[in-house]
């Protein structure tokens, strides 16, 4: 074999062999960095118990209203269709508005004529710490008087009249009687025939002469020349004396009659007797003692007045003022009997003359 023949044979072993040699080990690598220890973490602190809100102060139950004690005291019996009957209504009414006897209660005395008697159970109502007590009758003011600067604490009312004899526990009322006696005259005028018209009236003070005299004037602003009887009997219990006084008025030729006082039911009884006769009521709604002769009647409401009485009283205000029914007020209303079949000009005149004494233009003298 030549030499050089030789020479790539050695040189292809020498490549082949290279080839084959394992490859050389990697450098060792660097001894990683030991990752910093971490620290132990806390196990969480146990919650705290939670306190229970302190619990808001129980508000205290709230006090019962404490029940108001009025007591009334009348000339006549509640069932009247009268004076009396008209301020026992009114009570009874606001007693249920109230919410009954837990709220209001109520004690009356009834057919008190006798002012000594009267006086008597003003002072007893007082002495048994009523709240207020009502003296019910024109009667009673030198009673009120006498007996209120003994109870400085109650509130004592009265009525007809605004004199409140200066005292801080006294209030007092009337009303316009005058008002709706016009009213009436204005229809009594228009209803006659016979032009004659018969009156019946107790006494010539306070709220009986008032409603007569307006009562005149509504006539006269019809026909001045319609002929008005007038009988004052000097009661205003004795209803044999106002039955006589009505019949004198009938035989003499009056279709048409009116009055004032708790005994007009033996006027009315009269006019019933006769037949016929019309009857112009007073102070309360008498429609029901003669359906077919009541043409219309005045109504006292006593409502508001009280109930004014007795939030002033629960503000501390216990008297010292007074009160005056008028139709612009609600205090006086008319009320037309609807079994009595009134002419349509009549009750519009009627109307016409409300609505001018409550907007001013027609001016009732008392």
């Amino acid at each position: 074999m030549s030499i050089k023949r030789m020479f790539f044979v050695g040189l292809l072993i020498c490549m082949l062999a290279a080839a084959c040699a394992p490859a050389p080990a990697p450098a060792p690598a660097a001894p990683a960095e030991k990752p910093a220890a971490a620290e132990p973490t806390k196990a969480p602190e146990p919650a705290k118990p939670t306190e229970p809100a302190a619990a808001a102060p129980a508000e205290k139950p709230a006090a019962e209203a404490k029940t108001i004690k009025i007591a009334v005291i009348m000339p006549s019996a509640t069932t009247d269709l009268a004076f009396s009957q008209s301020m026992y209504s009114a009570l009874k009414a606001i007693q249920t508005e109230m919410g009954g006897e837990k709220a209001m209660e109520l004690k009356y005395t009834e057919n008190m004529f006798n002012v000594p008697d009267a006086a008597a159970a003003i002072r007893d109502y007082a002495s048994q710490g009523f709240d207020i007590v009502i003296a019910h009758g024109s009667q009673y003011g030198a009673s009120v008087q006498e007996i209120a600067p003994d109870f400085p604490d109650t509130t004592f009312a009265w009525g007809t009249d605004v004199n409140t004899f200066g005292l801080k526990n006294v209030y007092a009322y009337t009303a316009a009687a005058e008002e709706g006696g016009y009213i009436n005259g204005v229809m009594a005028a228009m209803l006659t025939k016979s032009k004659k018209i018969g009156v019946t009236g107790p006494i010539e003070v306070g709220d009986a002469k008032t409603y007569i005299d307006g009562f005149s004037q509504g006539v006269a602003s019809v026909d001045p020349k319609i002929e008005i009887s007038k009988t004052w009997t000097g009661s205003f219990s004795d209803v044999a004396l106002m039955t006589e006084a009505a019949k004198t008025h009938i035989a003499a030729g009056a279709d048409a009659l009116t009055g004032s006082s708790q005994s007009v039911v033996g006027s009315i009884g009269a006019a019933k007797e006769k037949g016929g006769v019309l009857w112009f009521g007073t102070q309360a709604d008498q429609a029901s003692l003669a359906p077919e002769l009541v043409v219309a009647s005045q109504v006292y409401d006593w409502t508001g007045m009280l109930k004014e009485i007795i939030a002033k009283r629960a503000e501390g205000k216990l008297g010292g003022d007074k009160y005056v029914l008028q139709l612009k007020n609600d205090g006086l209303k008319i009320a037309f009997n609807p079994d009595y079949k009134l002419p349509d000009d009549v009750k519009a005149a009627a109307q016409k003359a409300i609505d001018g004494i409550k907007d001013g233009s027609i001016k009732v003298e008392p």
